[in-house]
Order: structure tokens, then C-alpha cells, then sequence
């Protein structure tokens, strides 16, 4: 299971790279494979303002289906396509393609209350 040096992590298993003002978002290795096979993503539309903590989307396995939680808050500036016609990349490359959104963060202060890698593995025990 990978677990990203270079992200952070939230407890609901987002995890968030960040690239100056913009956040790019997405679920964790960990959860993908605790979900099982995704055969669908629901995600918000371009220009939605999000809170911290407030849904963003839905994914949808063969296990269940979950509520995806934004980690910070911010408007979102794009959404991965790719998803619609291929949910699967996010179990493939949770890190890479499998990407969800991104946001153009309101306050990037709220980044010091997500997890890093290592607090991230020490919640999953990993």
C-alpha cells in the first residue's frame, strides 16, 4: 500500500497535493483498496465553492458506496473526466490519474490541520 511522502491526508482517507494556489484532490491507496472495484464517481461542477469537511461526491464500488469529503476549503477549478468513462483509474493510480478534482484554495492555513504521510499510516496502521 502506498502512502505519498509528499501529501497530506485527511481522516476521511483524502488525501491533498498541493501546487501553489491549487490543491489537486483525490482518495488514498487505503481506500480505494477498501472500497473494492469503483464503477462510478460523482463530482461537483466547475466554480462550486467548498468548505472544509463538506461533501464533494460520491464513489460508488462493488462494496459500497461512499461520500468523498473535501479536505479544505476552496472553489473548484477542474474535475478529472477521465473518471466517466474510466472510475477505474482511481483503483490503477489512486495518486495519479485516478485523481478527482482541483481547487483553488480560500484559506491554505487549513492545510496544517490535515495528516501527514506518517500520521496518515499510524491512523491506518500501516
Amino acid at each position: 500500500m502506498e502512502v505519498p511522502d509528499d501529501l497530506k491526508y485527511s481522516k476521511e482517507h483524502e488525501w491533498i497535493r498541493v501546487d501553489g494556489d491549487i490543491g489537486v484532490i483525490g482518495i488514498s491507496d487505503y481506500a480505494q483498496g477498501e472500497l473494492g472495484d469503483v464503477v462510478y464517481v460523482e463530482l461537483p461542477e466547475i466554480g462550486k465553492e467548498l468548505k472544509s469537511g463538506d461533501p464533494f461526491g460520491t464513489i460508488e464500488a462493488v462494496k459500497a458506496v461512499s461520500e468523498l469529503f473535501c479536505p479544505v476549503s476552496g472553489e473548484v477549478t477542474e474535475v478529472n473526466e477521465k473518471l466517466e468513462g474510466d472510475p477505474a483509474l482511481i483503483n490503477q493510480t489512486p495518486y495519479g490519474d485516478g485523481w478527482m478534482i482541483k481547487l483553488k484554495l480560500a484559506n491554505p492555513d487549513e492545510l496544517s490541520g490535515l495528516m501527514d504521510a506518517a500520521g496518515y499510516k499510524d491512523m491506518i496502521g500501516a
